[in-house]
């Protein structure tokens, strides 16, 4: 009954979200134009919660779990776990405050309507996986943006999604450079969970009551340690809580 249930469901999902892909398309640009930098954020953080309310016809929940003091006055780097897409509009929404800017594949800057814009215009990075010297080239750039803006960077070390929820190898060098460039700022561990079972059949039919967790450990400095020991430390803390 459950799977049967999923396929009407899963349509009107669907619509809202493509819905909210264009109306926030024209609602980004024209904030953008009109009011810059912090108008645009503002809608773009409206966008996710859009976005995940989308679901709310599946079933699903939304729980964010922080018991620490995460600084506003330096650049963090949030690092996490990667399971879908929607890993993305819950550390948007909810980590909001922190001004978080994604490193991402190059692909997604074009073609999907708000997500691509903001992407391009939001302070976020896009990189090229075929392209490793230009990729450390931008990388180092968008540390440098983060250090002036007083921003934060999110990085998925997994590279690409996982479809079980079971972790990939993480890969390091992204981190190994945010590291070095910007010693002064925090590294803040997050862990996702739930999030690959909405996407469990493929595409379609969505997965119905999902339970979306979003859990931040400690903030740790990142001149606490050398680079390879915390990358480890940190893959340790985010991996330890995955269920």
């Amino acid at each position: 009954m459950k799977k049967v249930l999923s396929y009407p469901l899963s349509v009107i999902s669907y619509i809202f979200f493509f819905i909210n892909l264009a109306v926030f398309h024209i609602i980004q640009w024209i904030s953008l134009k009109l009011g810059g930098y912090y108008a645009h954020k503002k809608s773009v953080d409206i966008f996710n919660l859009f976005l995940m309310r989308c679901l709310d016809v599946t079933g699903a929940r939304f729980s964010f779990e922080n018991s620490h003091d995460i600084p506003v006055e330096k650049p963090c780097i949030f690092v996490a776990n990667h399971q879908g897409m929607y890993d993305i509009p819950l550390i948007i929404w909810y980590l909001r405050d922190h001004h978080p800017k994604f490193v991402s594949k190059k692909e997604l800057g074009k073609g999907i309507p708000g997500i691509s814009f903001n992407l391009r215009h939001g302070g976020s990075v896009l990189i090229d996986r075929k392209n490793p010297r230009e990729s450390l080239t931008k990388m180092g750039k968008f540390a440098d943006y983060l250090k002036e803006t007083n921003r934060s960077a999110v990085i998925f070390p997994e590279g690409t999604r996982s479809r079980t929820g079971h972790p990939k190898k993480f890969a390091v060098r992204g981190m190994q450079i945010l590291f070095k460039k910007m010693p002064d700022a925090m590294v803040v561990p997050l862990t996702i969970n739930n999030s690959w079972k909405l996407f469990q059949h493929g595409l379609f039919p969505l997965g119905l009551g999902v339970h979306f967790k979003l859990k931040v450990h400690k903030p740790i400095p990142v001149s606490s340690d050398d680079p390879d020991s915390l990358i480890a430390l940190v893959e340790r803390t985010i991996i330890s809580d995955i269920k």
